[in-house]
C-alpha cells in the first residue's frame, strides 16, 4: 500500500478518488465503479468513440493530470477528465438538431486543407456537436448534430434499419428497369453495398445532348460517397445530391444553413431504448429557440428566415395547388334574389301558386329606328328597361323624356305626344 500512497501524493493529492490502476493504466474493466474514458467523452459530447481513440493515441487525454495512453482505463465519480488541458464538463441531457448543410462546407471539426467546415459555420453559442453520419463537400440537406456521441454511434449503424432518403440529380439515361435491380445490392470495386430501392422521378433532356434526371432513393447504410458510387455503376453521374431524411427526422422545409433543435419530447418519444435513461432529456421545449442564418445566400444580409431559390413553402404550395375561388355576395333583407337555374327534375313543389309574375318571357323585340338614333354617340344607358305589366296605360316615348331635359335635344322636330301607333 505504500508505493499507492506515495502515487498518490505525487500525483493528486487533493483527489479523494485518485485511481492507482492508471499508473499501469491496465486496470480490470470489467468491475469497479465508473465507465470507459471512451464512453464517456462520447456521451460529453466530446466526439465520437472510435475518435476518442485517436485522441488517447495522441496523448491529447488525461485523467487526474495523468495523461492516457491506452483506452482501456474507467473513469470513476469525481475524476478530473479533461482533453488538451480543459476540463470536460459533466454530460448534459441529449440534445439533437437538424441542420440543413449547404454545399461546400466539410463535415469534420479541423479540415487539414483548412476548407470550412460544418461546426464552424454553427452558431458559438450551441454546446460542443458531433455529427450522425457526414455528408461530403458538395451534396447537401440534412445532417443531424448531437451532443451524445453514444446516440451518433447508434443512429450510424445499419443494425438500427433508420432509412436515408436522397434525391439526386444525374446525367445520362437510366430506365426504372434497370434501377430496380439496385434492390438486390451491388458490389464495386470489392466493395458490396445493401440494397437500395431507387425511383426514377422525371427526365429532362439536355440542350446539346443527353439528360438530366431526377432520382429518389432509399438505403439503410451509410457508406462513403454510397449514393454517388452506385449511381455511377450504372452510367449516371451525380451532379446535385440532397438528403431528405434519415430515420424519422426529414429536411422539411429548413432553408439552406439554418438549424433547429429538436424538442426533448419528440426524443423521449422516437429514441426511447436508444438513448440512456440518465441522458434521457425533460421538458417539452429546445432550449435554443431560435433558427439561425451561419451562411447567408447571396445577395441576404443579416438574420431572419432564409428561403433556399426554388423550394417552395408550404403554404405557398396550398395556393398553387388550389385556385381562388370568389367570394358568395351576402344578401340582405330586401335584395332582389338571383336568377335560378331550371332544375332538370322538373319544378319543385308548391310552384305556379301565388301571384303570377307577369308572362314567360320572350324575345326582346328589335328597336325602332327613331331609337337608334337617339343620343348618338352616347353610351347606351344602364339597366334593362322594365316590362310593362298587362292592362297597364303605356308609358310616354323616350323621345318625350328626352326632350324634357334642358339641353338635350329632340330626336325629331315638333313635340311627340304618346307613343307612336
Amino acid at each position: 500500500m505504500r508505493p499507492a500512497q506515495e502515487g498518490r501524493a505525487m500525483t493528486k493529492p487533493h483527489d479523494p478518488l485518485y485511481e492507482p490502476h492508471l499508473d499501469g493504466q491496465d486496470g480490470d474493466l470489467d468491475g469497479g465503479p465508473g465507465e470507459r474514458v471512451a464512453k464517456a467523452l462520447a456521451r460529453a459530447g466530446v466526439a465520437s468513440r472510435r475518435e476518442v481513440e485517436r485522441l488517447i493515441e495522441a496523448g491529447r487525454v488525461a485523467i487526474n493530470g495523468k495523461v492516457l495512453t491506452t483506452p482501456a482505463v474507467k473513469v470513476a465519480p469525481g475524476d478530473f477528465l479533461t482533453v488538451d488541458g480543459q476540463l470536460v464538463a459533466e454530460r448534459e441531457p441529449t440534445r439533437i438538431f437538424r441542420y440543413h448543410k449547404p454545399t461546400g462546407l466539410m463535415t469534420t471539426h479541423n479540415d487539414p486543407k483548412g476548407r470550412p467546415t460544418v461546426f464552424g459555420a454553427l452558431p458559438k453559442d450551441l454546446p460542443r456537436l458531433i455529427s450522425v453520419g457526414r455528408l461530403d463537400l458538395n451534396s447537401e440537406g440534412l445532417l443531424l448534430l448531437t451532443n451524445d456521441g453514444e446516440l451518433s454511434r447508434a443512429l450510424e449503424t445499419p443494425s438500427n434499419a433508420w432509412v436515408r432518403r436522397y434525391r439526386a440529380r444525374a446525367f445520362g439515361d437510366t430506365t426504372q428497369a434497370k434501377l430496380d435491380k439496385l434492390k438486390d445490392g451491388v458490389t464495386i470495386e470489392g466493395v458490396t453495398y445493401g440494397a437500395i430501392e431507387a425511383k426514377l422521378d422525371k427526365a429532362h433532356e439536355k440542350a446539346g445532348g443527353g439528360k438530366n434526371v431526377w432520382i429518389t432513393v432509399s438505403l439503410s447504410e451509410g457508406k462513403n460517397r454510397e449514393v454517388r458510387k452506385v449511381l455511377e455503376s450504372i452510367g449516371l453521374k451525380v451532379n446535385r445530391l440532397i438528403r431528405l431524411s434519415y430515420g424519422p427526422f426529414a429536411l422539411g422545409t429548413l432553408a439552406a444553413g439554418q438549424i433547429e433543435e429538436v424538442g426533448p419530447r419528440v426524443i423521449r418519444e422516437l429514441l426511447e431504448g436508444v438513448v440512456s435513461p440518465e441522458n434521457m432529456p425533460t421538458g417539452d421545449r429546445p432550449k435554443f429557440a431560435g433558427i439561425a442564418n451561419p451562411t447567408k445566400a447571396p445577395g441576404t444580409e443579416g438574420g431572419g428566415e432564409l428561403q433556399r431559390r426554388g423550394a417552395p413553402r408550404a403554404d405557398r404550395a396550398v395556393v398553387l395547388d388550389a385556385p381562388e375561388k370568389p367570394e358568395k355576395p351576402v344578401y340582405k333583407p330586401g335584395w332582389a334574389k338571383p336568377k335560378k337555374k331550371a332544375s332538370p327534375h322538373g319544378p319543385a313543389k308548391g310552384a305556379g301558386k301565388g301571384p303570377a309574375k307577369g308572362p314567360a318571357k320572350t324575345k326582346r323585340p328589335a328597336k325602332s329606328i327613331e331609337s337608334k338614333f337617339i343620343d348618338i354617340g352616347k353610351p347606351a344607358a344602364r339597366g334593362k328597361p322594365a316590362t310593362p305589366r298587362p292592362g297597364a296605360k303605356p308609358a310616354e316615348g323616350a323621345a318625350r323624356r328626352l326632350s324634357e331635359r334642358p339641353g338635350k335635344p329632340s330626336a325629331r322636330p315638333g313635340p311627340s305626344r304618346g307613343p307612336k301607333r
